[in-house]
């Protein structure tokens, strides 16, 4: 490939590095090509020289590069899109649901408390919707799209959670990166459990400090990684230390050990945020969290979580210290330099928040149904893990292929609609079908899943479901 670049200038320092790093020289003479002499002759003249690069081009065009590896989920792409991957589930969002006009028990949405169809909360989205539009308020909170129910919100989120102040994130996942980056800097150490969720991952990218990572929920390995970061600190003689772990795991369902975290704070000067997503409203007495539920509540100085699963909504949280809270207010990029969360959006969490506190009920039932399904497959010899919340992983042996034709066969022939989890996310070899119980699933459900789940594991047992590639069950065109 030969590019041009013509120069313009008289700067011999231009010329004399483009001619030092291989390039041809000509010009209109074309003699004598690339000497010295005709360099200088040129830039005496004062008009353009004409560099041609004869090198062999060593640049990669990027999206050449992406098109011949598209990862380790994407390779199964033409295979797996609309049915293994990016499925379309239809109907109104509940226990039973269509999936390629077929009836399905679904266990596959965060929608522990039921809310998402709920008819009351129907109600207050549509009349929020029908008196603001979708727009409304139009720009950044800082600018122009702040109101009365942002605050309100704001104000309720943060006596839910015990908290003096909090504040409102478009998007949990966005939310807590741009929060990390916001309230550590360079000379900060973050200190971090190893199964941390991608969203905590992604945020300690934008870190330019040191990070630590300590074994998942090994407490005495989080003490280590902490002394590491204070000899750093000593060390460089600036910063603090940020310990970033969650309420529940959202795979293994495992809650975080926060206590045992927290009690380390008699030893060692930190912070401690703690992302508890699928905490918030399935947990704790009130439904505050893993904190509340761990006596330790008072002791977690950032509390975050999002309204995508208890609230069945949009939008996420960060609670804390009213002077901290401010500070992550007037700095937090993906809030200042972002349009404002919608107001049908917070008015419709404000009801969903309304409902999570004076409708324990919905919780209880929750617990129900997530008891129920979890002693059923263990009693029929399923490993559920260490889970001591409602998230139900199922684990088992076998490869990518296996586990589909597994889901394939739980879809056509048994109506069961549930997410698996196989490798790069997990190690090559295993299986996890995640099951996400909820309030409104039915006694009925939770046995026809069991029963399900016992046949098809006798036949992955039995190599049945041992195939060369995964089905092919893209949709057509």
């Amino acid at each position: 490939m030969i590019c041009l670049l013509r120069i313009h200038s008289q700067s011999i320092t231009g010329i004399r590095s483009a001619w030092r790093a291989g390039a041809k020289v000509e010009g209109p003479s074309f003699a004598p090509t690339g000497s010295k002499a005709y360099i200088c002759a040129q830039i005496c003249r004062a008009k353009p020289v004409v560099f041609i690069e004869n090198r062999k081009n060593i640049m990669a065009d990027i999206f050449e590069r992406l098109v011949k590896n598209y990862g380790p989920l994407g390779q199964h792409r033409e295979r797996a899109h609309g049915y293994f991957a990016f499925p379309k589930l239809e109907g109104p969002i509940g226990p039973h649901m269509k999936f390629r006009g077929k009836e399905m028990i679904v266990w596959s949405l965060n929608n522990y408390l039921g809310l998402a169809n709920h008819p009351e909360i129907r109600k207050v989205d549509a009349e929020a919707t029908e008196q603001f539009g979708l727009a409304y308020p139009m720009g950044a909170r800082m600018m122009s799209g702040n109101s009365n129910y942002h605050e309100q919100l704001e104000k309720e989120l943060a006596e839910f959670e015990h908290k003096e102040d909090a504040i409102l994130l478009n998007f949990g996942y966005q939310g807590i990166m741009s929060a990390i980056d916001a309230l550590c800097g360079r000379h900060d150490v973050v200190v971090y459990d190893a199964e941390s969720h991608a969203c905590i991952i992604d945020g300690l990218r934008l870190h330019p400090g040191h990070r630590y990572v300590f074994k998942h929920n090994d407490v005495d390995d989080c003490e280590k990684q902490l002394q590491r970061a204070t000899q750093l600190i000593e060390k460089q003689k600036a910063g603090g230390i940020l310990v970033i772990t969650e309420g529940v795991f959202g795979m293994a369902g495992d809650q975080g050990r926060l206590k045992e975290i927290c009690d380390l704070k008699q030893k060692y000067e930190f912070r401690l945020l703690v992302d508890d997503a699928h905490g918030f409203g399935t947990l704790g007495e009130t439904g505050a969290g893993a904190g509340e539920a761990q006596g330790c509540q008072d002791d977690i100085d950032l509390y975050f979580s999002t309204f995508a699963k208890s609230m069945a909504s949009i939008g996420a949280f960060l609670a804390g210290p009213r002077t901290i809270i401010d500070y992550i207010r007037y700095n937090i990029r993906s809030q200042i330099f972002a349009k404002s969360l919608p107001m049908p959006l917070v008015i419709g969490n404000l009801k969903r928040l309304d409902m999570l506190r004076t409708m324990p009920e919905l919780k209880a039932k929750l617990w129900e149904n997530a008891t129920k399904l979890q002693e059923g497959l263990k009693a029929r010899g399923f490993d559920i893990g260490k889970t001591d919340s409602v998230v139900t992983p199922v684990y088992m042996k076998g490869g990518v292929e296996e586990a589909t034709a597994m889901v394939m066969d739980l879809r056509e022939n048994y109506g069961i609609f549930c997410s698996i989890v196989v490798y790069p996310v997990i190690p090559k070899g295993h299986i996890i079908y995640r099951l996400i119980p909820t309030a409104s699933h039915s006694d009925e459900d939770i046995e026809r899943t069991l029963q399900a789940f016992s046949e098809t594991k006798q036949k992955l047992d039995a190599g049945a479901y041992k195939v060369e590639a995964i089905p092919d069950m893209a949709e057509k065109a």
